[in-house]
């Protein structure tokens, strides 16, 4: 099963706003496909879909080489390589990019924000007892090589699936804005809205509960979305099991559900994915060490 599914079943949607009927509509071209194995999507305004068709080769084409960084499940992607050996050697910049955000805000938000979490999800997808070998403390990084320092480094893993997904969605939607396409709805798990859909018109999005309950319906414009929910159901018999771990017993799950807008969907993402561990005073305190940030959402369990 793929890790970065755990997204969908959010139903995130996201749809443009109606031009008023006197209006002539912009052409619009669409495009669906998968990244890092769940759904993918996206909207251009603007362009005619015999237009846009070109430049959605591109996105493929660079999809595919973000797979071979942060992918789970390609074996020789440089997160597998990692994980399979303990260190790798010239790390892309992509990755470095991603690890030094995420240690910005793993400070922001009081250690909250841990990648290391993979065998605890790993241990609860098999009903095994979980290692101890976590701790952002215990990755080292620079630009000639990432390496885990813990003790058990044999048993450490890294996932970036809480950052990656937003991380992809800017990476596409700078793609676009490169090709001269402003007007684009990336939604690729994570949400960016660049530009408008039409003549002074916001792309519209709505927020919507894993029981497919509508929570809030919003406009975006030049800004990221990007929601968390601890829960999801895996298996034959849809048993309900966590995703969102803690490596810090300060943190616990607190919040059903978080969405978070942000300048970036990286940073949405994992601030998204954090605050579901943090009270709302945490979350303020995080929410002021990074500009732009914006909690949307927020649903405690109960």
């Amino acid at each position: 099963m793929n890790l970065l599914n755990r997204r969908r079943f959010l139903t995130i949607s996201a749809a443009a706003i109606s031009l008023p009927a006197q209006a002539a509509p912009r052409p619009s071209a669409h495009w669906r496909g998968v990244a890092l194995g769940a759904p993918a999507t996206l909207r251009v305004s603007g362009l005619t879909q015999a237009q846009a068709d070109p430049i959605f080769a591109s996105v493929e084409d660079e999809l595919s080489r973000l797979e071979n960084i942060f992918s789970l499940y390609r074996e020789t992607s440089e997160i597998a390589r990692l994980n399979a050996s303990g260190r790798l050697s010239a790390p892309s910049h992509e990755l470095l990019e991603v690890l030094s955000l995420s240690d910005s805000l793993n400070v922001a938000t009081g250690g909250a924000f841990d990648p290391t979490v993979q065998t605890l999800w790993q241990a609860t997808m098999v009903e095994d007892s979980p290692n101890n070998a976590t701790g952002w403390q215990h990755l080292r990084f620079d630009s000639s090589r990432v390496e885990f320092a813990h003790p058990n480094t044999a048993k450490m893993g890294l996932t970036l699936n809480g950052i990656a997904q937003g991380y992809i969605s800017d990476k596409i939607a700078s793609l676009l804005r490169d090709k001269g396409l402003h007007n684009v709805l990336v939604d690729f798990g994570e949400i960016v809205a660049g530009g408008e859909r039409g003549e002074g018109e916001s792309w519209r999005v709505g927020v919507a509960a894993p029981d497919g309950r509508l929570i809030k319906r919003m406009t975006l414009k030049d800004r990221a979305l990007a929601t968390s929910a601890p829960f999801m159901s895996v298996g034959e018999n849809k048993r309900s099991k966590p995703h969102i771990f803690a490596t810090d017993p300060s943190h616990y799950l607190r919040h059903e559900l978080v969405s978070v807008s942000a300048p970036t969907a990286a940073i949405a993402d994992g601030l998204s994915t954090a605050c579901c561990l943090l009270s709302e005073s945490q979350i303020q305190r995080a929410l002021d060490q990074v500009p732009g940030s914006k909690v949307e959402v927020l649903e405690p369990f109960g």
